[in-house]
């Protein structure tokens, strides 16, 4: 919780967004934007945002009860009693607090801290930045960091359309040596293409 109270953290999350009302008791269905949506589930605080609205006008709701329902969860929020007052929040975002994040295992890792992460290959001995983690992408056999490369000054660097170039690595140990959220850093062995 923000140390101002009704003023929204700084480490929001965005984990899903409202489907709509679920039954008639002022339950709402949440899409969850991962399918692991256990932090969603778990999280007794929730914070709405209207869709095109700014993020510090994100409202806090009490989450009473919440449980997966198929591939969506359905939650109930402290003050939504009926099922009008749910449907109201259709498109509704739902963030969270990445401090309410539980703590996670040795090598195991948030996709969300990933973002951002600078990626380097030791490929040909000296470390190179590859480019800048900008998504995590969900595949059947494992994640895939999607990378924007960057060349040595830390521009883009720009394909023969002039659309910035991107890589796709496996986040997986053959590939991925080691990680450093303090420093904001991967170093893999994947190869520096230009």
């Amino acid at each position: 919780m923000s140390e101002r109270a009704g003023m929204p953290p700084a480490d929001l999350v965005e984990l899903g967004r409202v489907a709509g009302a679920y039954g008639v008791k002022g339950w709402i269905k949440v899409v969850p934007h991962s399918a692991q949506a256990d932090v969603l589930r778990a999280a007794r605080q929730w914070w709405l945002l209207p869709p095109g609205r700014d993020l510090q006008t994100a409202r806090a709701s009490v989450v009473q009860q919440c449980r997966a329902h198929g591939a969506t969860a359905v939650a109930q929020l402290e003050g939504v009693q009926d099922r009008d007052q749910a449907e109201a929040l259709k498109g509704v975002s739902v963030w969270v607090s990445r401090a309410a994040f539980p703590k996670v295992g040795d090598d195991e890792y948030y996709w969300v801290d990933l973002i951002g992460c600078e990626l380097y290959t030791s490929e040909a001995g000296e470390p190179q930045r590859i480019g800048v983690v900008q998504e995590v992408l969900e595949s059947p056999a494992h994640a895939i960091l999607r990378v924007q490369r960057l060349d040595a000054a830390g521009a883009a660097v720009l394909d023969a359309k002039g659309r910035a170039r991107e890589v796709l690595v496996p986040f997986v140990a053959a590939h991925i040596g080691a990680v450093d959220l303090a420093a904001r850093r991967i170093d893999s062995d994947w190869p520096l293409e230009d």
